[in-house]
């Protein structure tokens, strides 16, 4: 069979949803590498599959965005971070096409170098995207700010005066440096930051109706293959097989962005309701201050897949990961978004009507509390969110469009 290359950019938001895809490639007989960040290539040998670690000058760029004031600012300050990145993921997927002479390379969306080196190689590729594309569409508000869809003639005209503003910022803080590199690979400028998603001959996107809007102008390189709810394998914990009660499960983000007040308001909204809070915080701070509340576990981790089938809500911070996999398992959210893309996801919770959307600014005990009891009773959107995502195959699809299109094995 073929051998495939792997490359995503230092983040487990990246690197867990792809793995499905790339064990269901394996099972077909094909030979699998991947280069990602450090601290996983472990638990990737394990699964066995062929690791090894990104570029320590890639992992050492990290995203400083919630430094940032207000939302366009932060936007700016995660493109500076990938398009700083991309000289040295670009060297890196080189070296590695070199060594391993792949017959597909599939790319990670925000590892710019890299899907730049990938075109530059002139064999077979294909990119992920596991957020909230940024394509522009007649159809969708401009990516950013999170924007409900447009209704009527007004917001269309609101969407066509927003979005050269809102992607015109983006792309002045990456294009340029990231044109450069293109040049010294002998590339093509890109001209718009739609550019750079146009590239792939495919691109996976885990996502699919109703949970993204629809379109009438997808380009036939994406194709939507769900969500991914895949994570590291782990023992169910004692504590969690002794809780009585409806769980309410409360996510930050896994990699750095000072959202640990999430889990603080959380465990004071929810401390005498007849629910049991289960927090994860790989990223952020534990509550400071004060005990837990005798109906809340706080843990850096702990297998999503072992809470949210006994969960009635699920509290995220607005990431892509754990709000797909709590409406996977077709579990309601209330989305607390703090920047990057999770205004996009908060939005999206919202116009599904599977679940609620309370903005970081205006996270206090009581308006989330009554967040939640909404929340709670948005089950029929989160159903069909998770149909959504069944149907469109999930791994196995993803595996026939990169075989179909790119290998041409089907």
């Amino acid at each position: 069979m073929s051998r495939i290359l792997a490359y995503t950019s230092p983040a487990r938001g990246h690197l867990y949803p792809l793995v499905p895809i790339l064990l269901e490639l394996r099972d077909r007989g094909h030979e699998i590498s991947v280069v990602t960040l450090a601290a996983e290539v472990p638990a990737l040998r394990a699964l066995g599959l062929a690791a090894r670690a990104i570029a320590p000058e890639v992992e050492a760029r990290a995203l400083d965005d919630w430094q940032g004031r207000g939302t366009q600012q932060r936007l700016v300050r995660s493109v500076q971070t990938f398009a700083a990145r991309a000289p040295h993921d670009a060297r890196d997927l080189t070296a590695a096409i070199e060594a391993e002479e792949p017959d597909l390379v599939l790319v990670d969306i925000n590892a710019w170098g890299a899907l730049a080196a990938a075109e530059q190689w002139g064999g077979s590729w294909a990119a992920f995207c596991p957020y909230p594309l940024t394509l522009s569409s007649r159809d969708v508000p401009p990516f950013g700010p999170g924007l409900p869809p447009a209704r009527g003639a007004l917001g269309r005209a609101r969407d066509r005066a927003l979005r050269p503003l809102v992607m015109g910022t983006m792309g002045r803080a990456f294009l340029p440096p990231l044109n450069q590199m293109r040049g010294e690979l002998g590339l093509a400028e890109l001209a718009s930051t739609d550019d750079l998603l146009l590239r792939p001959p495919l691109l996976l996107y885990f996502s699919a109706e109703p949970f993204e809007y629809p379109r009438s102008d997808w380009p036939d390189s994406v194709v939507m293959v769900g969500a991914s709810a895949w994570e590291p394998s782990a023992d169910t914990p004692e504590w969690l097989d002794q809780i009585d009660e409806p769980i309410v499960l409360v996510t930050t983000s896994s990699e750095y962005q000072d959202d640990g007040r999430l889990v603080d308001v959380a465990l004071e909204a929810l401390a005498d309701l007849p629910v049991h809070v289960v927090a994860t915080v790989p990223a952020a701070r534990a509550p400071a201050g004060r005990a837990v509340p005798a109906n809340a576990h706080v843990v850096p981790f702990v297998p999503h897949a072992k809470v949210l089938p006994r969960a009635v809500c699920a509290i995220t911070h607005g990431g892509m990961g754990a709000t797909q996999k709590a409406l996977a398992h077709a579990v309601p959210v209330c989305a607390v978004p703090f920047g990057r893309d999770q205004l996009e996801v908060a939005r999206r919770v919202e116009v599904a009507r599977a679940g609620v959307r309370l903005p970081a600014g205006r996270l206090t005990r009581d308006r989330l509390r009554s967040a939640v009891r909404s929340a709670m009773t948005m089950t029929a959107g989160a159903e069909q969110v998770a149909a959504g995502f069944t149907s469109t195959g999930g791994p196995a699809a993803a595996a026939d469009a990169l075989e179909g299109r790119l290998l041409s094995l089907r």
